[in-house]
């Protein structure tokens, strides 16, 4: 069966030594820096470019080209003019990555994740998920004809429970969100399982091929805003996949000679967990807190966050859930109801506007990984609410 990798390809590299390793999978990152104690992710390494870039050429920059029919990429922008204005912006605007096949960025990671599957003949993706992965996997797996198994937790959202369960994805519920991992480990390891999200503690990020898919984002947003790039970029950030992709999508595109400059991307978190690494607190201990932001929770820092900030000179900002909430409403006022980790982004806009980390007049794109509609309400307590107004017939 002949591979349906990238040409470009010729091996897999560290994003901290960066070593170059045969082209292979590396689940657990950079061999030598993980026995080092400094675990690391690898990124497949290209050996050229493509000459040119448009929307129907985006595949070629990726590890695995071909698309999978579901329709996943290119999503649009919503611009905000109000908030902009009201918060001294040039621009604002959302890259709504709610627009993929089952609702959030995850899908781009998905249709890489399963490719490459495919190509090394493995049956069977797990994935350790709370929500968006977990979905996206299914749905992607289910397409491809591939098992998926999704370890999660018994408190899993019953909207997402139901979403895997029609993808005819398999549940595994452990009792802790770390066993996710442990299981998963055991599995990938015998080669059961073929993993699309970390299972190392400390971790090293996602599958590095699914993670390499992010930089599509950056690709897209280059050809959107062609004439007048954005200067700052606003992720939601828990082990810094998306971070990483766009990041390094933007530093491919300079390198490339198609863009003239990274903008500045910045990583928005519900507690300190990358600042206090930065602080000196290390990268391989935990960062405890507590929040209903599920999607970016989680209490680890990995090189790929630290390493993304440093490629877009980026500034990580932690937010209060109180805040995310009210924001929740004002991005609703303006048609866009988002999951509160999207959400993140405007809050966090606020605070580096307010820490002089963004300029007043500056032109920000607000990364909108998912839409609300698959919160739970308990999630939702927060949010100021109305009571139903009764409509009296007009035949009475």
């Amino acid at each position: 069966m002949p591979k349906k990798i990238n040409f470009r390809i010729d091996g897999m590299q560290c994003i901290r030594c960066q070593a170059i390793h045969p082209l292979m999978d590396y689940f657990e990152g950079c061999p030598p820096c993980m026995e080092a104690g400094t675990p690391a992710s690898v990124a497949p390494h290209y050996t050229a470019w493509p000459l040119s870039l448009d929307f129907d050429t985006i595949g070629d920059w990726l590890a695995y080209p071909e698309p999978s029919g579901l329709g996943e990429g290119n999503t649009p922008l919503s611009n905000l003019p109000r908030l902009a204005a009201a918060l001294g912006l040039s621009a604002l605007c959302t890259k709504n990555e709610f627009g993929n096949p089952t609702g959030s960025h995850k899908d781009r990671m998905g249709r890489i994740v399963v490719k490459r599957a495919l190509d090394i003949g493995a049956k069977t993706i797990a994935v350790a998920s709370s929500g968006n992965a977990g979905v996206s996997m299914a749905a992607y797996a289910a397409r491809s004809g591939l098992e998926c198994v999704v370890v999660t937790t018994p408190d899993l959202n019953p909207n997402w429970r139901r979403a895997i369960e029609m993808h005819g994805a398999r549940i595994v519920a452990t009792e802790h969100s770390d066993d996710r991992w442990a299981l998963i480990a055991q599995h990938a390891r015998t080669g059961n399982w073929y993993p699309a999200t970390n299972y190392t503690i400390p971790p090293v990020g996602s599958n590095p091929f699914g993670v390499d898919a992010y930089r599509a984002i950056a690709l897209e947003l280059h050809l959107q805003f062609q004439a007048v790039p954005p200067t700052d970029i606003i992720v939601p950030t828990a082990r810094g996949d998306l971070l990483w992709g766009i990041a390094k999508g933007y530093r491919d595109l300079r390198d490339s000679g198609l863009a003239r400059s990274i903008p500045k991307i910045h990583a928005v978190e519900p507690y300190p967990r990358i600042s206090g690494a930065l602080a000196g607190h290390g990268m391989v201990g935990t960062f405890p807190g507590d929040t209903d932001m599920v999607s970016i929770g989680g209490n680890t820092v990995t090189q790929q966050s630290l390493h993304a900030l440093e490629i877009a000179k980026g500034s990580p900002v932690a937010v209060d859930g109180d805040d995310v909430a009210t924001d929740q409403a004002a991005l609703a006022k303006e048609g866009l109801y988002l999951e509160r980790s999207s959400v993140a982004t405007l809050t966090g806009l606020r605070k580096l506007i307010s820490a002089k980390k963004i300029a007043s007049n500056a032109r920000v794109v607000l990364i909108a990984t998912s839409h609300g509609y698959k919160e739970q309400a308990r999630f939702l307590d927060r949010l100021p609410t109305k009571p139903l107004s009764r409509q009296v017939s007009a035949s009475r």
